[in-house]
């Protein structure tokens, strides 16, 4: 078990350097940069920029250096003083931009993974042992029209809705009078009245796909010689079912904390722009939008790290669950 941290451990460094200097690159592919379409938004209101003043605004984001400056300034920022730069959009600290939002990203994001896996477990488990019968075909359905409708088109039908048939607009987490309010009981309440319908839409489609990765693992299972043994030597149904078989088709649930682990923080971000919803998601994309370097680049940074922390998290669990894995 060390070893195996230490060797992930190791590996994480250089691939976290890779990772970094390929964020960077990326966002300077694109044609021009942020002042470029600074300047056309000024030309587009009227305003007149000749070469010096374009020049001038470079200099002012200090986008006249070359790559490589602007590469080792940003990153010996973070490294040395946690500084992730300063915003070229909201002339914020890019730290700022992103702790605001992070805690309602994190909140939703986690309500909706729980949601996902207190469905998809039980369901798919109750599907496999009762294979073909009425309430597998149900489900199975249900599982279908779960991954064929998009999450956004989910939550559009739900606002329309809430809109029509009960006078309630479902967009954002705060009615309008609890926006730029304190924080208070009523707000509180005013955001659990709100907090549902993000949660049901996110959690909707990633239900529907692990319950049928979840029926698909145990029917494999069930079948094997270990458990027709357990049911020889007469033990009930629920022993046999949750005591190993269960286990193992688990471990593609386990596995996903690779890639679970950065979507608490970016969260669905078509689903978040479509409801209005105060998460990082939609600062994201406006920042790769408008070529927002630092904000984007620090960003993209924090996500390949906490997908790095999270496929070690999955190794280490997929170890401790599965003796096959441990022993291998």
């Amino acid at each position: 078990m060390g070893r195996l941290i230490l060797d992930r451990i190791l590996w994480a460094i250089p691939t976290l350097i890779a990772i970094t200097i390929a964020t960077f690159v990326i966002i300077q592919l694109p044609p021009g940069d942020f002042a470029t379409a600074y300047i056309a938004e000024l030309i587009h209101n009227g305003e007149t920029v000749d070469d010096a003043e374009a020049a001038r605004i470079r200099t002012e984001f200090g986008l006249d250096r070359p790559y490589p400056i602007q590469f080792f300034d940003w990153i010996g920022g973070i490294v040395l003083r946690g500084d992730f730069g300063i915003s070229f959009d909201w002339q914020l600290p890019v730290s700022d931009l992103i702790w605001e939002r992070l805690g309602l990203t994190l909140l939703i994001s986690t309500l909706s993974l729980l949601l996902t896996w207190a469905i998809a477990i039980p369901i798919g488990v109750y599907s496999a042992t009762r294979q073909y019968s009425i309430f597998d075909h149900v489900f199975t359905v249900l599982g279908f029209l779960g991954r064929g409708i998009p999450d956004f088109l989910l939550a559009l039908i739900l606002m329309w809705l809430g809109l029509v048939y009960f006078n309630f607009h479902v967009g954002g987490l705060h009615s309008p009078e609890f926006r730029d309010a304190p924080w208070s009981f009523a707000k509180f309440l005013d955001l659990l009245k709100h907090l549902w319908v993000p949660v049901f839409v996110l959690a909707t489609g990633g239900a529907a796909g692990l319950l049928r990765i979840m029926r698909a693992n145990m029917l494999e299972e069930l079948g094997k010689p270990y458990v027709e043994t357990a049911y020889a030597q007469g033990l009930p149904e629920r022993r046999v079912v949750w005591g190993y078989p269960v286990r193992v088709a688990l471990n593609p649930f386990i596995s996903t904390v690779g890639w679970a682990l950065p979507a608490l923080i970016s969260g669905d971000v078509i689903t978040a722009v479509v409801l209005n919803l105060p998460t990082t998601g939609p600062l994201l994309l406006r920042a790769l939008q408008n070529q927002d370097m630092y904000l984007a680049g620090g960003f993209i940074l924090i996500l390949s790290v906490f997908t790095i922390i999270g496929t070690l998290l999955s190794d280490i669990l997929l170890v401790l669950t599965d003796p096959r894995i441990r022993h291998a």
